[in-house]
């Protein structure tokens, strides 16, 4: 939800910005996210969420770890730690 309650609207497209998102929001968006990219097909995703102290990196791996769409994971090559990429599972 946005801070003005409203529901974000986010394109399936394979990439996840999670700059707009409050840290408390970010494990129920990526669980979302791969729900939503699984179901469009994907094979692969990436998750944006920035360096910093490591703090979102967690969140967002911890939550692929356990997630039963998620095949692997790794921190993207290019990023610096900044985004993680997944792939999917293939039904």
């Amino acid at each position: 939800m946005n801070d003005d309650g409203r529901a974000h609207r986010l394109p399936i497209d394979g990439l996840l910005d999670l700059h707009p998102f409050a840290p408390r929001d970010v494990k129920s968006v990526v669980d979302e996210y791969v729900h939503a990219a699984h179901a469009a097909g994907l094979m692969e995703i990436r998750i944006i969420h920035g360096r910093g102290v490591g703090t979102q990196r967690g969140i967002v791996q911890a939550a692929l770890e356990r997630h039963a769409l998620v095949e692997s994971f790794a921190d993207a090559p290019d990023s610096h730690l900044g985004a993680t990429v997944a792939v999917l599972r293939q039904a």
